[in-house]
């Protein structure tokens, strides 16, 4: 019985806990700003790409 109570007081486990929810909204924050401003990057270089290119080629 005194090791059941001992547990249920012990609070270690519940930080860690914490860290990993912590840690997993990070994760999916960081992911989704990549995701989000990686289309956006990639449209500017393909944009800046054909400009470049028609520049290049006077406009064929």
């Amino acid at each position: 019985m005194r090791f059941i109570t001992c547990f249920l007081r012990d609070e270690t486990a519940a930080t860690a806990v914490e860290y990993a929810v912590m840690l997993a909204l990070i994760i999916g924050t960081c992911l989704g700003a990549i995701s989000f401003f990686g289309g956006e990057a990639g449209g500017s270089f393909q944009d800046t790409s054909d400009k470049i290119d028609n520049a290049m080629n006077g406009g064929s």
